[in-house]
């Protein structure tokens, strides 16, 4: 698979005349990968991801009860996804767990990303297909500012997951090198870096994605509620139960003492989500195998691969973008 085809699966000659004119008014750069980056309300893309981005300000009219999830791209996205569903579902009081969704499908399929899937070639996709039943889930990797200017003022919520910024770039440098079959490419890692720190890097500047939901979960946490990886990790229980309170759906006295919470951790943990067949030979739309989705999800990992002058760099540059909003790491 060549680097230009990787991931943005760019398909520039389906562009608008509208996307099109629009680009050449933003500015632009080129990334590690060879594709090409424009700004857009703060935040870069590729080309047919902001095609995807305008088609959704345009075209999606999210019902009430829409809960969306939101994040940097390997934050912990897949398993806030896999929760999120796991939530919903155990209301559905189903025979049998091979109905359960989670067992047939990929969380990443079951929770589609807004920009990059639905909305990348239209403004009015086919939403037939997702789970049928209230809430609706969606997913997105837009700021708040240019997910709020698509969700019109609706009262749907919205869940946002953060982490270490060093541990989200070595996973999705993980992940690029799986997909070009090119196993810990330290020239990709290295060029990922300078990206990283110059903040020209896709769905990027990461810390201004971040401060941007940490500031709408401050100003309206009935709405947004902000969610640390490692914070899920160290306490996946309490977690999990202040997701349900968040959602609407909090776990009863029964649930608890019945061992409903136990089984939606077990169910979800990327161990079990690992070892399902649909996760070891299914593919996205995009073409990556739902196999190179799952690594360690262990909080701390970058250390086995950055420098220490590496990391050093990422918490300064951190800490200053941080610096006297509250949010720590």
């Amino acid at each position: 698979m060549e680097k230009k085809q990787f991931w943005m699966n760019l398909r520039e000659e389906d562009l608008t005349e509208e996307t099109k004119t629009l680009i050449s008014s933003l500015p632009s750069e080129k990334e590690y990968l060879g594709g090409n980056l424009c700004k857009y309300q703060g935040s870069w893309y590729y080309y047919n991801f902001l095609q995807g981005v305008l088609n959704v300000q345009r075209g999606f009219q999210p019902q009430d009860t829409v809960v969306i999830v939101a994040s940097f791209p390997k934050c912990g996205t897949l398993w806030l996804k896999a929760l999120t569903v796991a939530l919903f579902e155990r209301s559905k009081n189903r025979s049998s767990e091979d109905q359960h969704p989670l067992f047939s499908n990929n969380p990443h399929n079951l929770v589609p990303v807004l920009e990059m899937n639905l909305y990348r070639d239209t403004p009015e996709p086919d939403l037939t297909k997702l789970l049928s039943s209230s809430p609706r889930l969606f997913s997105t990797h837009m700021p708040f500012l240019t997910l709020k200017e698509a969700l019109k003022d609706s009262p749907c919520k919205v869940v946002y997951i953060c982490r270490d910024a060093k541990d989200s770039l070595v996973s999705r440098w993980h992940i690029i090198c799986r997909c070009l079959n090119k196993e810990e490419d330290r020239s990709i890692l290295e060029s990922m870096f300078e990206s990283f720190c110059s903040g020209v890097c896709l769905f990027g500047p990461f810390w201004d994605q971040i401060l941007s939901y940490w500031k709408a979960s401050l100003e309206n946490p009935k709405r947004v509620l902000f969610m640390k990886y490692d914070e899920v990790k160290a306490d996946t229980r309490g977690q999990l139960k202040r997701l349900a309170e968040f959602l609407g759906c909090p776990f009863s006295e029964e649930e608890e003492s019945n061992g409903s919470v136990d089984e939606i951790l077990e169910m979800c943990s990327l161990t079990s989500l690992s070892s399902l067949e649909v996760n070891k030979t299914g593919k996205s739309i995009n073409g990556i195998e739902y196999k190179n989705h799952f690594r360690k999800g262990i909080v701390g990992d970058w250390k086995n691969y950055l420098t220490p002058e590496m990391g050093k760099k990422i918490d300064m540059i951190m800490e200053e973008k941080l610096k006297d909003s509250g949010l720590k790491f």
